[in-house]
């Protein structure tokens, strides 16, 4: 997806849908003539064969590979940006996708079109707003970020994003945003008072090979009517060969113990072989670390299992109710590794990672695995892979998943 016109301003990953923050060049004054429009779109198809067990007894309509347990989802995503004059620019995204079955297979397709960005900019000296429904990155608001599938976004937010780059080395962000959006569902952030959240983020590259990054979250009043706040950091670095990193978030909700995670990382390359080694710690409150508390989206924990079916590592555990566990503790082991062949013929990768939990009525721990081919073919990104889960259960009703996944993504 081609970064637009409108950030050659600022903290282009930042202001643009939810990409990383990179260092950038100082602002040029905004020009009187707008500009050209940009144009980026993609389209997805991703296929599952999947099998499903609960302490050995199969819950889906059919074997491993039978049409009933299949799902696939195809998805067509277009955005335009334009510089307007003036400093102004204008920027929107729209998605459509069909879907079938849930993540318990039973039989069900959806259809829908969105929506999922309609943004205003303005540009002056260093400083860039964006006001509008707009992607928020990881890397700056781990604690409400938009990932996305097959180039469709899975939540973006609305609200106002102000970035400035005048320190050296320095990008300072500020945020308020109201609502998380789903689609058509638009969900209030607080669902209280509709204040809304207030962040504030800062990242520094002045140190050599490093960048350090900080955020914190502040929501007035939750659904209960309580006041929520979270903080997060992390450093990494890079000696000789060898990249290192180290997060760290809490999460707290008045009147309720606080969530806390850290996770730390290893990782280097060499030659066509590349592996990377995290651990990461977390222990239970009240707070969830995903969706600003909600529980709603994509864990930004480092120790997040990002390819088991089922959550793993990235969020504090629940009940059979849903309630929160706040007397259970994690810790996540996971190794990733990745080889790219010659001649531009793909990598291959795979990856295993496992959690422990302690103090739970649900799962006692979960093993995740994954292996796969990844190529580039006639412009289509394609990826072949096996992923494998197995959580034990308190209760010794065991839950086990197989899935091969075949998907391709051609961006335009």
């Amino acid at each position: 997806m081609k970064k637009g016109l409108l950030l050659s301003v600022v903290a282009s990953g930042l202001i643009y849908a939810g990409g990383d923050i990179a260092p950038v060049a100082p602002v040029q004054q905004p020009t009187v003539a707008p500009a050209a429009c940009d144009f980026w779109g993609s389209l997805g198809l991703r296929y599952d064969m999947n099998q499903i067990k609960v302490n050995g007894t199969t819950i889906q309509n059919g074997d491993f590979g039978d049409k009933e347990s299949n799902t696939f989802f195809l998805a067509l995503d277009l955005g335009v940006e334009k510089q307007l004059g003036y400093g102004f620019g204008l920027g929107a995204e729209v998605a459509a996708f069909r879907t079938s079955h849930d993540i318990a297979l039973n039989p069900s397709f959806t259809e829908r079109a969105e929506l999922s960005q309609l943004y205003l900019t303005y540009k002056v000296g260093n400083t860039a707003f964006k006001f509008g429904r707009q992607a928020l990155p990881k890397s700056l608001s781990p604690w409400a970020w938009t990932d996305t599938t097959l180039g469709t976004k899975d939540l973006t937010f609305e609200g106002l994003v102000v970035v400035n780059t005048d320190l050296p080395d320095t990008t300072l962000v500020g945020a308020w945003v109201s609502r998380a959006v789903n689609g058509a569902t638009r969900l209030k952030v607080n669902g209280k008072d509709n204040k809304g959240l207030f962040a504030i983020a800062a990242q520094y590259t002045g140190i050599a090979n490093t960048t350090l990054r900080g955020s914190a979250y502040f929501v007035t009043k939750d659904p209960a009517g309580n006041t929520k706040y979270s903080i997060w950091a992390s450093a990494e670095t890079k000696v000789s060969n060898v990249n290192l990193g180290l997060q760290a978030a809490y999460a707290k909700t008045k009147g309720s113990k606080a969530t806390t995670g850290v996770a730390a990382y290893a990782g280097t390359t060499y030659g066509a072989l590349d592996g990377k080694l995290t651990v990461a710690y977390i222990k239970n409150g009240a707070t969830s670390l995903v969706g600003a508390g909600s529980g709603f989206g994509t864990s930004g924990f480092w120790g997040n299992v990002g390819y088991a079916p089922v959550s793993m590592g990235g969020d504090i555990t629940t009940d059979n109710n849903g309630a929160p566990e706040t007397s259970a503790k994690q810790t996540i082991v996971k190794l990733d590794l990745g080889y790219k062949l010659p001649n531009n013929y793909g990598r291959i990768f795979g990856g295993v990672a496992y959690d422990k939990v302690t103090g739970t009525s649900v799962w006692d721990k979960g093993l995740a695995a994954r292996v796969g081919y990844s190529f580039k073919v006639k412009g289509v990104n394609a990826k072949v892979e096996y992923r494998y889960e197995k959580l034990d259960a308190a209760n010794g009703n065991d839950l086990k998943i197989n899935r091969v996944r075949v998907e391709g993504i051609y961006k335009f």
